[in-house]
């Protein structure tokens, strides 16, 4: 008889999908595996997906943060309800619980910002006072920025939630992570891509984490098989200037590493006003075995660089 590993994970559709692409992947690096155990998706619902109130509200809004998506989930990891789970890393917090930790990152989708208009195709065609909706702090900063004429509105909720409802006009446009659109097969709703010169995107965008306890000798180096190193590395790049700069849905911030040249890692970093008023983009070079330690000088160089009080405004 097969052994039950529980996978855990949020309801909606691309949380699923990403739960299946997680147990491929377990499979596919551990030969053999798929003869002695099983893997159940496990769905969870997280404060996030069920409290009402917060569906038109920013995280700002709110008064709470990431864990909104993870909370209830880590919680039944902790507690041995499930064996390990599966996240989008763009919503995992910088700083995990004690007993947990990201074991492996898969192969990183399309890291891009989607622009989707429902009589546009990019978002240099919108026209002046134009509304956008989105959620996002970092979308909404960089918006404004790039285009201070535009009105952005709170839309919340999954894919087809946001997409529906700019379909029944609430706004003139949207803005979606190019790799959920691809992952759930809808990639043709995307007018364009928006250029990362113009958005940086979120921290770990287009990830999958798989988080267990740490000290589960049998989950974690069945799971550690699956690590991607490349993704690995700058995924820890961008959550390291993350954390460091103490970034939240609080705060627009944005992070993007890639690999460059022979063992080189160039990553990127933004902080803006939530008002757009006032953007700082700044980047550095070094090695991919410094991952780490690299996106914490980048946010300390962020820190110097930016006025007291930045992110009051």
């Amino acid at each position: 008889m097969k052994k039950i590993i529980r996978l855990g994970t949020r309801g909606s559709p691309l949380a699923l999908l990403q739960a299946e692409e997680a147990r491929r992947s377990i499979f596919q690096h551990n030969h053999g595996l798929d003869r002695e155990v099983e893997i159940e998706i496990v769905p969870m619902r997280t404060s996030g997906d069920w409290q009402p109130q917060h569906k038109e509200q920013t995280f700002r809004d709110i008064g709470a943060g990431k864990e909104l998506f993870t909370k209830e989930i880590d919680e039944a990891l902790i507690e041995g309800h499930i064996d390990l789970a599966v996240h989008s890393m763009k919503d995992v917090p910088s700083v995990l619980p004690d007993q947990l930790t990201i074991t492996a990152t898969l192969q990183r989708a399309d890291v891009q910002d989607a622009f989707i208009g429902r009589d546009v195709k990019t978002l240099e065609e919108l026209p002046k006072g134009a509304i956008v909706g989105t959620a996002s702090l970092r979308r909404h900063a960089q918006l404004l920025a790039y285009r201070p004429d535009l009105k952005i509105v709170s839309i919340r909720g999954n894919v087809e939630t946001r997409l529906r409802k700019l379909s029944e006009g609430l706004a003139d446009a949207t803005i979606l992570a190019m790799a959920g659109l691809k992952r759930l097969g809808m990639e043709d709703r995307a007018g364009s891509v928006i250029s990362t010169d113009v958005m940086l995107p979120a921290a770990a965008q287009g990830a999958i984490a798989i988080e267990t306890r740490k000290d589960d000798a049998d989950i974690v180096p069945m799971v550690a098989n699956a690590n991607h190193m490349a993704s690995w590395h700058a995924v820890i790049a961008e959550r390291a200037f993350l954390r460091v700069l103490d970034g939240s849905c609080h705060t627009p911030i944005g992070a993007l590493a890639h690999s460059v040249g022979d063992g080189g890692l160039r990553l990127r970093g933004m902080a803006a006003r939530p008002n757009g008023s006032q953007i700082t983009r700044l980047e550095i070079v070094g090695k991919t075995d410094e991952a780490e330690s690299l996106g914490g000088q980048l946010a300390l160089q962020m820190k110097q660089a930016l006025p007291p009080n930045f992110f009051a405004a």
